[in-house]
């Protein structure tokens, strides 16, 4: 295969990996969307504790999303047009982007292997504050939050050695609501599989964004070596010499 044909498959590679990246990137914000929006995160979220564990972290997840999906969308776009235009400058751009996604999930596999319940903590905290809150009696508004909790998760109380609340708790739950699980049980559950579609998202994002870096720099290099990827040369108009009735395209060489 001559050099010609491997900058032509590179920039059919580089425009595959751009698409399914901008798919990635959609499926990252949706993902993101349902954190920040669905109801059960929100419900935690929305507790009104003096300090809401959860809130922070929250926060910072949502924050954190939102960039990789504009940074990985922006290099996409990027790499796409250097692509089809043989820009350099656009596909510097777009290996810039990729190089900071790329960065910032290696620090978010780095924070889940460091701490992997951190998220899963910050829940369970808010809803010992609430759920205590709500038993204590100090307030009607942390009953109706708990009860909004336990309506959202299906889950009714919880079962902890730990709990010195005493008799309070059997009023909780009472008639249908006593079958249900325990709500630590039930927000573990629920984190569970939210925590492994993410973990799915983030390895096929480093996949695609290692794919498109290396394509992105080979064809940086590649437009930097010559005038064009798939012309060896350029026609300029030359200008009109006397007793010619119009110019004549001549070939300049790169």
């Amino acid at each position: 295969m001559g050099p010609w044909s491997r900058v032509r498959v590179a920039k059919c590679q580089m425009l595959v990996t751009c698409f399914f990246i901008l798919l990635l990137g959609l499926s990252v914000a949706t993902m993101v969307t349902l954190t920040y929006f669905g109801a059960h995160f929100a419900v935690i979220r929305r507790a009104s504790l003096e300090k809401n564990p959860y809130q922070a972290v929250h926060q910072w997840a949502f924050s954190a999303g939102l960039s990789l999906v504009g940074l990985l969308t922006l290099g996409a776009v990027l790499s796409a047009a250097g692509t089809v235009r043989e820009a350099q400058g656009l596909m510097a751009g777009g290996f810039l982007c990729f190089s900071l996604a790329f960065c910032a999930q290696v620090q978010l596999v780095f924070w889940r292997l460091h701490s992997p319940t951190q998220v899963e903590d910050a829940m369970l905290d808010t809803y010992d504050l609430v759920y205590e809150q709500a038993m204590k009696g100090t307030s009607h508004v942390g009953r109706q939050e708990l009860a909004a909790i336990q309506d959202t998760f299906l889950c009714c109380g919880k079962r902890s050695p730990f709990s010195r609340l005493g008799s309070t708790e059997a009023d909780l739950c009472q008639g249908q609501e006593a079958a249900r699980e325990d709500c630590l049980q039930g927000i573990r559950s629920f984190l569970r599989i939210h925590q492994q579609v993410a973990s799915s998202l983030t390895s096929i994002s480093l996949a695609l964004t290692v794919s498109a870096l290396l394509l992105s720099s080979f064809l940086w290099f590649a437009i930097r070596s010559g005038c064009s990827l798939d012309r060896k040369g350029q026609y300029t108009l030359a200008p009109r010499s006397p007793g010619q009735k119009s110019g004549c395209a001549q070939r300049v060489p790169c």
